[in-house]
């Protein structure tokens, strides 16, 4: 059922244009953005709902793109979640405009807006002002720096007083 709200969300979400007024970083190098971020907030959306400890690992596929492994701790089953999608640029490899896809051919947009020199932490949009994700290399980030990504996302429209921080308390691969 909760894979069948993904997907009706995905429908009518599933555009894959920049938010208005949303700048992606250029410069990207996808090589330094590779491998596990970990998500310090969000916006509400159906599919993360119920959901902590929760992770992104992305790796290079063989056709240019790449894999995409979403993952989380479902509090109420007691068990980990996954997902598993693919990402491919929207123009160039060096501006961070993605499209998503855990669904066949439906996409999703992945922008990211802002991105630490160091790639340590990232704020990324999706589609619409409804999505935002803070992530990090780390499960915590200092309160100060979190609390200037948060004013970040808030300047550049996004309902920060929404954000939601799920917990970080338990260890990869423990059940």
């Amino acid at each position: 059922m909760r894979w069948l709200i993904v997907l009706i969300t995905l429908l009518l979400a599933g555009c894959t244009s920049v938010p208005q007024g949303i700048q992606p970083v250029t410069g990207f190098e996808l090589e330094r953005y590779l491998g596990t971020w970990y998500e310090i907030a969000r916006l509400d959306h159906p599919f993360e709902r119920g959901l902590s400890d929760i992770s992104a690992t992305y790796s290079r596929r063989s056709d240019g793109g790449i894999d995409v492994l979403n993952r989380g701790w479902d509090i109420e089953k007691g068990a980990w979640r996954e997902a598993r999608g693919r990402a491919y640029f929207l123009d160039t490899p060096n501006v961070a405009s993605l499209k998503v896809s855990f669904f066949g051919p439906f996409y999703g947009g992945y922008h990211v807006f802002a991105l630490d020199p160091n790639a340590q932490w990232a704020l990324v949009a999706g589609p619409s002002r409804e999505y935002l994700w803070i992530l990090a290399r780390t499960p915590r980030l200092p309160e100060a720096l979190l609390l200037e990504l948060v004013d970040k996302a808030r300047r550049a429209g996004f309902a920060t007083e929404a954000l939601i921080y799920p917990s970080h308390s338990r260890h990869e691969g423990t059940q």
